[in-house]
Formats: C-alpha cells, structure tokens, sequence
C-alpha cells in the first residue's frame, strides 16, 4: 500500500469515527458484553500480577465496548479498576477521577457490591496523600455497605483499615476499639490474613500503654503471617517487633527484626520495581519495532511517487492539519471541561458520602432515644404507680406533701421524655396528619375546661370567642389542634398571675368549603422581651435562665406548637410586650364538612354494674419484679383477680391450658419477646384479648403490633383511668 493510500485511509478512519452507528442487534449486544467481561478478566489478571500497564491496555479496550453499550455498571467496574492500577502506578490525583466517576455509575447502577470496594480503594487514596479525614469517611461507607451485603472479609478489612487512620490521626482508643472488632470478625470468619495485620495494627496502638500485651499480640501475629508466608504483613510486623524490643530495652532483638524488615522492605521494592520495568521495557520494544516497521515502508513506498502522488499527499497532510488542529481545539476544550466535571462529581460524591453519614446519625440518634425512653419509662412505670398506690393507702398527713411531690417530679420527668419523642418525631418527619370529622368549638371548649382549675390556682379566668361567622364542624387532625391549644393555653397560665387569657377563633377566609381560621391565645401575664421573641419556638428555649427557674418548663413546647402547626401548613406569630402580656396567633386551613359528628361514650368500672368482675380472668405477662407487683395491685384495687408470668413460652403455655379473657402482655422479656407470643397465641387463638402493655415508643412499632395481632396497645407508665377504660371496653363487648 502507497504512502497516500494509507494517508487517505487514515482519514477516513477519523470521519468515520464521528458517525453514530445503527442500534445494535441482540447478537451483537451479547458480543460485545463478552468481549468487555473477557478484557475485564485479563485485566484483574495482570492486575494480581503486577502488570499495570498491561491492564490499562485491556481496560481501556473494555471501556470502549462498555462505552458503545453505555452499560452503567459495566462503566462503573471498568472506572474502578482504572482507579485501583492508577493507585498502584502511585498517580492519586488520576486515581481519584476514576474511582469517583466509578462510584457514580455504581450508585446510578445500585451496584452496591462494587461500590463498596470504590468506596475502600477511595480510602487507600486518601490514605495515601495524607487526608485522613475523606479516608475516614470512605472507609466508614465501605464498611456499611460489605456489612450489608454480608461480606465479611472486605467489611473486615474496611474496619481494620480504618483503624488504621484513627491511629495516623492520634485517636488511640477509638483505633483499638476498631482493631478489636476486626480481630473478632477475622477469627470469626477464619481470615488468617487479616488477623495477623489486625494484631500487628493493635500492638502498634497499644505500645505506649500496654508494652506486654503489646509483644503478645504482635508475636501471635508474626507466628501466623510467617506460617503462611505473608510478606507484605511481614515486612511491616518486623518494624511492629523491632520498635516494641527497642521499648522493652531488647536492643539485640530490636536490631534482629529492624534488619529483618530493611530486608523484606527492599525485596518488596525491589521486585515491584522489576514488574514495572520489564513491562516498561516490554512495551518501548513493541512501540520501536512498530514503529522501524513503519518507517520500512515508507521508504519502499518513496521510489513509487508520481507527480499525482505528490500532489495527493500535499493536499491529505493539508487536511489531516486542518483536522489536527480542530482536533486540538475540541481536546483542549474537551479537557477543560472534563476537568470542570472531575471537580463537581468530586464534590458531589463528598457530599453524598457526607449525606450518608447524616442519614448513619440520625438513625443512630433515634435508635439510641427509643432506648433511652425505654429504659426511663420502665422505672417511671414503678415510680407513678407506687405513689397513686401509697396515695390512695390513707398516708399520714405529713406524708401527703412529699408523695404530690413525688407525683409531681414523675409526671414531669414522663412530659419531658414525651417531648423529647414528640420533637423527635417531627424532626424525622414521622407525624402523620390523621384526620376526623369534630366539633371545633366544642373541642376547644373542652380543652379550656381540662385546664380550667389551673388557672383558677392562679386566680386567672378564661374567656372563650368563638366567630359567628364560622361553621362547627370540620375534618381534620383535631389531636394536633389539641395539644396545640393545650400548649399555648398551658404557657398563658403558667405565665400569667391574678389576670385573663382570651381564647378566640376567627374566620379569615373561605375557598370552596376551606376555611382559613385564625385562633389567638392572649394574656396580660410577664410578657417576652424583643430579643427572646425571635428564639421562642426553638428547641430548649426560655425567656431567660430566671424564668426557667421560677416557672419551670423544659422549652420544647412551643417548639412542638411550631412543628406540629407546620405539619397541618399553617403559620404561626408572636406579639408580646414585656410587662404587658403576650397573643400567640395561629392561622390553619381547615375543611367544612356537613357529616355529623359521632360521641363516643366514656365508661369506667366504676359508672358500671352489668360487667361481673368475679368471672373475669386477666394473664399479666411481664418481667419486672416491681412492675408486676404494681399491676396486680391496679387490677386487685379494681376487684380483679389475676395470674402473673415472667416470660413469653410461660404465657403461651398458660393461655393454651388456661381460660383467660384478657392477657396485659410486656414486649421486651427474656427469651421469646411480647410480639413472638402473641403471633404465636394468635396461631390457635384469634379472639383473644391482648394489650401491649409496653415502655417503647408506640408510634415507631404500631405496625409491627398490628401485624402481630395485639387487641390494642396500652403504654407505661399509664393513667389508672385510661387502663381501666380499655379494659372496661375489652370486656364489656366479650359479654355481650
């Protein structure tokens, strides 16, 4: 072939380039995928052989099928294996562009698996340059998403790699706290490997203060790593060993391993840098020949020129200059562009891992709330309940005052923990809006009557306005109106002495059925200052320390008003002027509807003669020594008799062999928990009345109780009159 023939064929190589091929067929599909798995395995192979540039060669072919394809997480493995061989051809920066453009697509891919070990290599970059903290996060991510897929021997690694970091960084105890739970993991899941690096790491951590444990450790390492000829582990556990004899004033031994590490150290060094000049050398040779080959025939093809020939190629170098130089000009643009993605898809995966890390708290912070709750409400439930009892046992009179008191702080302590759960809640977005048709000028007739005797013991009197203008029944969420009312009203009189407080509910406009209502709350008590009026619906505030102290209060109340009133998408506004008096405004959007409100009756065993107590029979399941004594005395007080037990097959077993109308079930017991009892009772007994008579957050394990089949759900520590309500309930319906 002449000279200008190849010259044009080149050219047209370049045009066709440009010109987008037709759809693919299934077979050609198929073609390609096997050919970018093929390149991909030849590539990890010369990757575990050390030969780097070979594998960017076979990857480079697979990206461009992959490319063609535009298979996401073909794209997202192939990025990522560029990454690793940029990583080990000591190049960061390049390193880091690829695994982020991986961990893109793998997201993009939900290739979870893979994204997992981007995640961990990312970390080894990191690692590498110095910046512990990205480290620590990728690490971190590594670790969630093997633990998820179940892989231990990467998630292993992940956490004794971050061990590592938290050591660079000086935080011992968190860095032996990691190489302790990768050690354990390691011996779990037999990974020789990893164990004996993981003991290495931690009497490296533990040198300082622990110098015999430290030697213990290590040695047990060295045992396991020369064993199985570990080298990499090796050379590193020399050093380990010779600083720890150098402590222990061994200086022949110290002197022994540090020999020992220089010698391994260098054979490392030495053989990796064979790998990569051989292969240096391999491919300049192929690259020389090729091209002493080319130039061959180019000198065969010289004495072949004729005058057209001359001319044809004149014209060719012309056009491949023009196109050479447009090139150009599209690769530097090209190149300032990718440079701009490289540093918005840098910072996008930063902030998604960072995302990630938020979501990994705040699940973290709930978990650790619904335990705390648990754990407090279980006591509060011995606490109310011993005090009612002892109030209601003829205490002396010098008694009395100290068991209100009593009442008092465990009543406070229950508000405050509910609170807490509620601005949880909100926080985390869990409120639902649970709508029903009510009354509205007789709900909020009932909650001034419900706090009516407060004010009075302040000497304050509530006056009640309701607009003429506005209908009275409506269809939505009236619980949340409650304790919004409940709130704003309980503050006035908290905070106001020998005054008023108006209550008023004020048409502002009507859409179709939709009434836009304004309600005040306005008394002429202390007042709030200018500047604590912008904070006032924030979380633990309060008009001042003084305040807090005087009037009490935790200062989430109207941060719940704030919070639920969002919910509901209304607004709230504060006027106040200290010394004066404060109106708190709320405005809501609320439904008319014509739809007639149904009463619901309020009965207790005491308004009622046809239930028969004495054929009653209650199972009381729960594990708690004094909870136990405290229900059995509720029940006995209300003439019933009952049966305790203290675990979950205890109560199964009773309920098959006994005739109970009502079971009060605890959820947290040894053994079987309340749940697993009560699904299986529900296997061979479906009518059965069971409560949840529980300390965990309802509203978190409502579906979990609906699915094990609970009647209904009672929660510690409870009012005495609501238990007997729905136990009033539960049986009057079973005898009629």
């Amino acid at each position: 072939m002449s000279l200008c023939n190849k010259i044009l064929s080149a050219i047209l190589l370049l045009l066709s380039i440009t010109v987008h091929s037709q759809d693919l067929n299934e077979q050609e599909i198929e073609s390609l995928q096997v050919s970018i798995d093929n390149y991909l395995k030849q590539a990890q192979t010369s990757i575990n052989e050390h030969k780097y540039f070979k594998a960017q060669q076979n990857l480079e072919f697979a990206l461009k099928n992959a490319s063609v394809l535009d298979n996401k997480k073909s794209l997202g493995l192939i990025y990522s294996k560029m990454g690793k061989t940029n990583y080990a051809l000591e190049a960061p920066e390049d390193a880091v562009k690829m695994l982020i453009k991986a961990s893109e697509l793998q997201r993009f891919a939900k290739d979870y698996i893979n994204l997992a070990e981007t995640y961990k290599t990312l970390g080894d970059v990191y690692t590498y340059t110095k910046e512990y903290s990205k480290a620590l996060d990728y690490y971190k991510s590594a670790e969630t998403y093997f633990s998820q897929e179940d892989l231990h021997k990467y998630e292993t690694e992940a956490i004794l790699k971050k061990g590592k970091v938290l050591l660079a960084i000086g935080d011992k105890k968190k860095a032996i706290k990691a190489f302790e739970h990768a050690n354990d993991l390691a011996n779990k899941h037999q990974l020789k490997k990893i164990s004996s690096a993981t003991l290495f790491s931690l009497a490296k951590a533990q040198e300082n203060d622990n110098l015999d444990l430290a030697l213990k450790n290590a040695n047990t390492a060295f045992s396991i790593a020369k064993e199985n000829n570990y080298s990499n582990i090796l050379s590193d556990g020399y050093l380990i060993l010779s600083n720890l004899y150098e402590k222990s004033n061994n200086l022949k031994l110290a002197n022994l391993y540090l020999k020992a590490h220089m010698k391994v150290s260098d054979s490392l060094l030495q053989e990796k840098r064979s790998y990569l000049a051989a292969e240096k050398a391999q491919l300049l040779t192929a690259n020389r020949t090729e091209f002493q080959d080319s130039k061959e025939a180019d000198l065969e093809a010289e004495s072949d020129f004729s005058t057209f020939d001359q001319l044809t190629t004149i014209l060719s170098i012309a056009l491949i200059t023009i196109l050479s130089l447009l090139t150009l000009s599209l690769y530097k643009n090209n190149n300032i562009r990718l440079k701009s993605n490289n540093i918005l898809h840098k910072k996008n995966s930063e902030l998604i891992v960072a995302m990630e890390k938020a979501e990994l708290a705040s699940r973290t912070k709930a978990n650790f709330l619904s335990t705390v709750t648990h754990e407090l409400r279980t006591p509060l439930y011995a606490v109310t309940g011993l005090t009612n009892m002892l109030l209601d046992e003829d205490p002396k009179p010098e008694q009395v005052q100290h068991l209100k008191s009593l009442k008092f702080s465990g009543d406070y302590l229950l508000t405050f923990i509910n609170d807490i759960l509620q601005i949880n809640k909100i926080e985390a977005n869990k409120v639902d809006i649970e709508a029903e048709v009510f009354n509205l000028k007789k709900k909020i007739s009932n909650v001034i009557s419900a706090l009516n005797n407060s004010a009075l013991d302040n000497n304050i009197k509530i006056h009640f306005e309701y607009d003429e203008r506005l209908p009275l029944n409506y269809n939505s969420d009236q619980l949340k109106i409650s304790q919004i009312l409940i709130n704003l009203i309980g503050n006035s009189i908290k905070f106001t002495k020998d005054g008023d407080i108006w209550v008023r509910a004020k048409k502002i406009d009507e859409n179709n059925g939709l009434y836009n209502i304004l309600f005040e709350v306005e008394d002429n008590g202390i007042g709030i200052s200018k500047e604590k009026q912008e904070h006032m619906f924030e979380s633990f505030s309060q008009g001042s320390i003084q305040i807090n102290r005087k009037y009490g209060g935790t200062g989430l109340g109207l941060s719940i008003v704030k919070g639920l009133i969002d919910i509901l998408k209304g607004k709230i506004y504060l006027k106040s002027e200290l010394g004066k008096g404060s109106t708190f405004y709320f405005e809501l959007p609320m439904q008319y509807t014509e739809q007639v409100v149904k009463e619901k009756e309020v009965n207790y065993f005491k308004d009622v003669e046809e239930v028969k107590l004495d054929n009653v029979k209650i199972l009381v399941v729960e594990d708690n020594k004094i909870n136990q004594m405290i229900t059995k005395k509720i029940l006995n007080k209300m003439k019933l008799n009952c049966d305790v037990v203290d675990n979950g097959e205890a109560a199964v077993d009773k309920v098959q062999n006994g005739n109970y109308d009502v079971v009060l079930m605890d959820i947290h017991m040894p053994g079987i928990s309340g749940i697993e009892a009560t699904k299986l009772i529900r296997a061979f007994d479906k009518d059965l009345t069971i409560f949840a008579l529980t300390a965990v957050t309802i509203e978190d394990k409502m579906q979990e109780f609906d699915e094990a089949g609970f009647t209904d759900i009672i929660s510690k520590p409870f009012k005495q009159e609501d238990f007997e309500k729905k136990l009033y309930e539960a049986l009057i319906v079973k005898q009629n």
